[in-house]
């Protein structure tokens, strides 16, 4: 019977001035090339007067854009941080919904060991289900969200958000707003790839017992999660971002 396999750990197909080249890499750059030839052919479609496909796609757009508005409650950012959004919105979408398919841990090629034991090395693996993806996505997010507060409130009034002596219990809250600020870190990265790698391990152990009928109900709420996981990522480093530019408690 064959055995069942699970590594948390990406094997490393070659290495490219010294970046080790890992499946999810390869799945991660899909999704940009994906996502790049969709908007190259949306782009050439568009018409003055627009088909329903435009119609769908602007009226989705523009939904999007207006929510990021409202949160931000000005047109300005608006404009500044919605293509922040909508990158990572669609990125990590595309990423998770690729990695449903069946051709991940499927494509790839056998190598033979020094003990001349066979192995198999995929050429694609759901890049949110390896944390490098989703930290790499984390550290995007919170180097924004912090500049942002820099650029808008500048450095010595954002930096009173989290350093204030007017208190003992002033300076012990602008602490924790520190420690929940590079907390952010975590939760953002370890929330996106707990999901996705324990959705897509609960797949490949279903599918390996019961490989036919049973899997799609689970594949199709995989769906549902991938879209989820993507809407809340963005969602937060909106609200974040949201939060940086905000004037500090208790000044206007």
């Amino acid at each position: 019977m064959e055995e069942l396999h699970i590594s948390l750990a990406q094997p490393h197909l070659t290495e490219i001035f010294g970046l080790p080249i890992t499946p999810t890499l390869l799945s991660s750059w899909l999704v940009v090339v994906t996502l790049l030839v969709a908007a190259f052919f949306i782009g050439r479609h568009l018409r003055l007067v627009p088909g329903k496909l435009q119609v769908v796609v602007e009226g989705l757009i523009e939904g999007v854009y207006t929510y990021v508005r409202e949160a931000l409650e000005s047109d300005s950012l608006a404009k500044r941080y919605f293509p922040l959004i909508i990158t990572i919105f669609l990125f990590i979408l595309r990423g998770n919904w690729m990695g449903l398919l069946p051709f991940n841990e499927v494509i790839g090629f056998e190598t033979v060991g020094h003990d001349g034991e066979r192995s198999f090395l995929p050429l694609f693996y759901p890049a949110n289900a390896d944390l490098n993806i989703p930290l790499a996505l984390a550290i995007i997010s919170f180097l924004t969200i912090e500049l942002s507060g820099v650029v808008y409130l500048g450095v010595l009034k954002y930096g009173g958000k989290f350093v204030n002596f007017k208190s003992p219990m002033d300076f012990a809250v602008g602490l924790l707003e520190l420690i929940g600020n590079f907390a952010r870190l975590i939760s953002l990265s370890f929330r996106l790839f707990g999901n996705i790698l324990a959705g897509h391990l609960l797949i490949v152990v279903i599918m390996f017992f019961v490989p036919y009928l049973l899997p799609l109900p689970f594949i199709a709420f995989e769906v549902f999660v991938g879209f989820m996981q993507a809407a809340i990522f963005a969602m937060l480093t909106l609200f974040f971002i949201k939060l940086a530019v905000s004037e500090p408690h208790g000044e206007h």
